[in-house]
Parts: structure tokens; sequence; C-alpha cells
């Protein structure tokens, strides 16, 4: 088989692993304190001129702070249509929601490409799988992920923060992993 076509071969079964996976299994919806979602953002170095997408969005609290702290714009990419709604809400209170936006949409098809920074709170197998599209996105990009790393992708900063009221895992700690799309 040439290398092409082994190529197209593990692309194509990554395509459908990742629609299986993201149609059989859910990502529970684990809140970020709001500390910690100030400290992914301050570690991704948002700033006013960055485009935000938190992919799993929740409540939208990532993107809110990353407009209403930093001046960013952003979108929230959510598969619960509740949890979008109160994201709209959430959004409209904090008097935000000419910055942001919040869809209902898988996450595996959402269209990355506007993204100055990425940030997720996903299980470490949804990291592996979108992995390849974040390496795809414009050199430079910024990705956090909370709790999670991507593997081999080594992370060009861990950052620990103490979280004393954390309910999942055994350490009252959340490690916080910073990659930069690298060039082409």
């Amino acid at each position: 088989m040439g290398l092409v076509n082994a190529f197209t071969l593990a692309a194509a079964c990554l395509l459908a692993a990742s629609n299986a996976f993201a149609q059989s299994e859910e990502v529970p919806f684990v809140v970020t304190p709001d500390h910690v979602t100030v400290e992914m953002l301050r570690l991704a170095g948002v700033k006013p001129s960055d485009f935000v997408i938190d992919l799993g969005s929740g409540d939208g609290r990532i993107v809110i702070i990353a407009a209403k702290q930093f001046g960013a714009r952003g979108l929230g990419v959510e598969i619960v249509p509740s949890l979008v709604a109160q994201s709209q809400d959430n959004a409209r209170r904090a008097g935000v929601a000419d910055r942001v936006e919040f869809r209902v949409q898988d996450l595996f098809a959402a269209d990355l490409s506007p993204a100055s920074v990425i940030t997720m709170y996903l299980l470490p197998e949804v990291n592996l799988l979108l992995r390849p599209r974040l390496l795809a996105l414009k050199p430079g990009t910024r990705i956090v992920s909370h709790d999670w790393d991507m593997g081999d992708w080594k992370p060009d900063r861990v950052v620990t923060v103490e979280v004393p009221d954390k309910v999942i895992g055994r350490d009252k700690l959340s490690r916080l992993y910073l990659w930069t799309v690298p060039p082409r």
C-alpha cells in the first residue's frame, strides 16, 4: 500500500472513530472553577484581538470570562441545547452577548479555523481524536487543556492550580496544558 493510500485510510478510520465516539459517548459537564478559567486564559495570553473557541463549553463561563475580563471575542461549542441556552442567558447577564456566541454543535463538526485560542476540558480520548484537527490550525494558535494532555505532543508549558473543592480525582489540583500550533 502506498504512503498516500495509507494516510487516506488512516484519516478515514480517525474520522469514523471520532464520529462513533461523539455519538456513543458523552463528555460529562464538569464546571471549571472561575479561578482555573482565568489561569487558563492567562496561560494562553488572551488579549482583546483574540478569538477564543471553547470546545464543550458547558455553561459558557470560559468564553464569557474571556470577553468580560480579557476583551476577547469567542464561540462556545456545546452539544447539550439546555447548556447553550444557559450560556446565552449568562452572556446577556454578563453584558458580553455582543462579543460571544454559543452553538449547539458536535465539537468534531465545528469550524475551528477562526480561533487564535482553543480551550477545552474534555476526556483524554477526545483530546487525542481532536489532535490532528488542532495541529492543522494556523501556526501560532494557542491551545489550553484543563487536566488532560495530548499524548506524545509535548506541551509548551504546564501550570498547576490548587482547587480545594475539586470533586473529581484524588488531588485537589488542576493541571493546565498549553500548546502552540507549530509552523508547517
